[in-house]
C-alpha cells in the first residue's frame, strides 16, 4: 500500500483523510468508503473519479458496475476511508459527491 493518503472536503466543510493504494491492491475486508482516482501529476494530485461506500472494500472492484467509466477516465488508484457503520458511509458518500462532482457518479 502507498503511504500516500489525500484529503477530501464535503460540501459540509468536513474533511475526511483517505489512504491512497494504486488500482488493484488487495484491500481489507470491512466497511469503507472508496473513491477512484486518477493521478494527474508527479506531485500527487489526484482527479476524484468516483466517490462510492461498501461493507466489503475487499470486493472486486474489476467487476463494478461503473468500471467502464473508471477505465474511459484512466483511473489508476482507489483510495479508502474505513466506516463500519452503514449510516456513516452513506452520510460521507453522499457528502463528497455533492462537493467533488465524480465525473462516473452521474
Amino acid at each position: 500500500m502507498d503511504n500516500d493518503t489525500i484529503v477530501a472536503k464535503g460540501v459540509s466543510g468536513l474533511e475526511y483523510t483517505f489512504s491512497v493504494c494504486p488500482w488493484g491492491t488487495e484491500l481489507q475486508k470491512r466497511g469503507g468508503v472508496y473513491m477512484i482516482l486518477k493521478k494527474t501529476d508527479k506531485n500527487g494530485d489526484y482527479t476524484i473519479l468516483y466517490v462510492g461506500q461498501t461493507g466489503d472494500l475487499s470486493e472486486d472492484f474489476d467487476n463494478h458496475p461503473k468500471k467502464p467509466c473508471f477505465d474511459r477516465n484512466g483511473k489508476t488508484h482507489i483510495a479508502i476511508l474505513p466506516e463500519s457503520f452503514e449510516l456513516n458511509r452513506q452520510s460521507i458518500e453522499s457528502d463528497l459527491i455533492r462537493s467533488c462532482n465524480p465525473v462516473c457518479n452521474f
